[in-house]
């Protein structure tokens, strides 16, 4: 029996930047745990809107799912995690990934091997964020005597975004959790949420890794579902091993709400996790 998940939302980039903080201090009045946000492209970066809702809200985790690596430099990154870690201690949820490739190319950052290039980055990271001093002449990731003056306490989990074989191996070795997207809903196949999971336990296990790691699954609920669909529906995900349902809020048309049914989503995924802690 595993335990239930904790339950999140998703702020999409379908929401324009000026409503995030209303609605990220309505999910937080009504009890929902985590709220997500997308540096999505071409949209809201993630850290200067995860900064924002962070200072707008008293307790809840705000999580960034997640950073294209191509699009930063790992220093910078490393940076500001450790300065919004310090602020906001034990609320940040840092998630990286190696981005939606068309979109990197777009932008002219495209990597020729974006694994070596989101290892690289994920190397660097968890070697700043643990105040070592860092000096590599990588592929990608060139630094030279670099060491964060502030470190985050505790140190954020970092979290790998990945849904292809060799990038969920990437994050069982190197994350302190995994990210999976897609467009799951409560009627859709979760065999592709099932296979990822048994990818990154296995990649652990080769590695000789043992102890705790999340798994995070990004997927989509009518607005106006029931508190009961919505517990329903994650308590599915948490039989797979499932440990965090970040929710988006539908339309009728299936597409992500641009309006006020965000709102309405919030308050039943507040109603559904205060019944689980009961």
């Amino acid at each position: 029996m595993h335990q239930a998940p904790t339950l999140g939302l998703i702020i999409p980039p379908d929401q324009p930047p000026e409503r995030f903080i209303a609605v990220a201090r309505a999910a937080d009045q009504a009890g929902v745990d985590e709220v997500w946000l997308w540096e999505d492209c071409f949209g809201q970066s993630g850290t200067s809107t995860a900064a924002a809702v962070l200072a707008a809200t008293e307790r809840i985790r705000v999580g960034i799912g997640l950073m294209p690596v191509p699009l930063r430099n790992v220093a910078l990154t490393a940076m500001e995690i450790a300065t919004l870690g310090r602020m906001f201690p034990g609320r940040l949820l840092p998630g990286i990934g190696h981005g939606v490739l068309e979109w990197m190319a777009q932008a002219g950052v495209r990597a020729q091997s974006p694994l070596t290039l989101l290892a690289e980055q994920a190397t660097a990271l968890r070697t700043l964020l643990a105040g070592d001093e860092l000096s590599v002449e990588g592929r990608y990731v060139r630094l030279d005597s670099v060491r964060l003056r502030w470190l985050p306490e505790p140190v954020p989990p970092l979290l790998i975004g990945g849904g292809k074989p060799k990038t969920l191996g990437l994050a069982g070795e190197l994350g302190d959790g995994v990210i999976l997207a897609g467009d799951l809903t409560p009627d859709a196949d979760r065999s592709v949420t099932r296979d990822a999971i048994q990818v990154v336990r296995e990649a652990r296990a080769a590695a000789g890794l043992r102890g705790a790691f999340d798994v995070v699954q990004f997927a989509g609920i009518r607005s106006d579902a029931s508190a009961d669909e919505v517990s329903s529906f994650a308590a599915a995900l948490g039989e797979l091993g499932v440990t965090s349902v970040p929710l988006i809020a539908l339309g009728p048309d299936g597409a992500p709400e641009a309006g006020d049914g965000i709102l309405q989503l919030a308050a039943t995924i507040g109603g559904a996790a205060r019944a689980q802690a009961r």
